[in-house]
């Protein structure tokens, strides 16, 4: 078996056997990994307590036939805050979902990782209003997925925005000449807030945040536009906070 080391975010994990768990990775080099930690279930284990779902760590592996194994693990970022509140850990197991329903194994996707840290780290600082970066991790995945929000001009026609209307098939926003008959024209806070999810700017999240009505009425937008485009539903979805 060959000897690899890389940095990797756990995305999930599973009991296996008495002792050990299968762990879900996304590397930065090798895109998903699956692979077994032997042991680390037993009391005193040498690593199992770096292993836990969101953890940012450095390992070590051989390479198998079906699963790796990891005979090493440092951690870089534990994450432990996220995991030790239940709205941030929510909101953390929506993006570890769908992460992990949108890559494949063996795929490098450098970009997808480095997005997953960011809104890891964006929960980490513990923001009133978690949940929005929840949906900015959304649009954001489903665009490096291929799936992109069109938020600054017509998803149709091109016609630069912003515009009114906002439409899931369609992909995006919609002028006045491309929305389907009967289109509800949204409030402009509410389309304001799509456009600024849907870019890379973490910062200002928190802010556009307290706007309620915004949010929800954007909320909604993200998860129906995700799961139509990704053809995934995320079951973790339902307990982050609103």
């Amino acid at each position: 078996m060959s000897l690899y080391r890389e940095q990797g975010i756990v995305l999930r994990t599973y009991k296996l056997g008495e002792t050990d768990r299968i762990i879900h990775l996304l590397t930065q080099g090798r895109g998903k990994v699956r692979a077994v930690a032997k042991g680390v279930r037993r009391p005193g284990s040498r690593f199992g307590g770096r292993l836990e779902p969101y953890s940012h760590v450095d390992v070590q592996l051989y390479a198998g036939r079906n699963l790796d194994i990891i005979n090493q693990a440092e951690l870089i970022a534990p994450f432990a805050g996220v995991r030790a509140d239940f709205a941030l850990s929510a909101c953390a197991a929506t993006m570890a979902e769908a992460v992990d329903r949108v890559t494949e194994e063996g795929e490098r996707n450098l970009r997808v990782f480095l997005l997953l840290r960011a809104g890891l780290q964006a929960l980490e600082a513990e923001p009133p209003y978690p949940a929005i970066f929840v949906d900015a991790f959304l649009l954001r995945l489903a665009s490096a997925s291929g799936f992109h929000v069109f938020a600054d001009a017509c998803a149709n026609c091109r016609t630069p925005g912003p515009h009114a209307f906002l439409n899931v098939a369609r992909g995006g926003m919609l002028c006045t000449n491309c929305a389907p008959a009967g289109s509800k024209a949204l409030d402009p806070s509410t389309i304001a807030l799509v456009r600024l999810l849907a870019g890379n700017d973490w910062v200002a999240l928190p802010a556009a945040a307290e706007q309620l009505g915004a949010r929800r009425t954007a909320a909604a937008f993200v998860r129906a536009f995700v799961e139509h485009h990704l053809d995934r539903s995320l079951r973790s979805y339902e307990l982050v906070p609103r």
